[in-house]
């Protein structure tokens, strides 16, 4: 299925985030493969993940749970995570 414009959106915002927070050099968010695997394949270790974590909480208003962090293993899994966390809002604020 082929990604919205919002996911694709989001994906960047979040690449870029990582980028930033992570100080990746010579990569874009446009250039972030979004299934990269950031544990494995960019060495990121626990430390890193819940700074990038905070960040998306104070970026999109959620809360991610600590017990969370080893789901968001990806930029995609991250984008879908938060977006499913930002519709449980909507739910609520309705």
């Amino acid at each position: 299925m082929p990604e919205s414009k919002e996911t694709r959106e989001r994906i960047l915002q979040i690449a870029s985030i990582i980028i930033e927070e992570l100080k990746l050099e010579e990569i874009t968010p446009e250039s972030f493969d979004p299934d990269l695997d950031l544990v494995d394949e960019l060495g990121v270790d626990s430390m890193d993940l819940a700074t990038v974590a905070l960040v998306l909480q104070d970026e999109y208003g959620v809360f991610i749970d600590e017990d969370d962090y080893p789901k968001l293993k990806t930029v995609r899994l991250i984008a879908e995570y938060l977006q499913s966390r930002l519709q449980g809002r909507k739910g609520k604020d309705a």
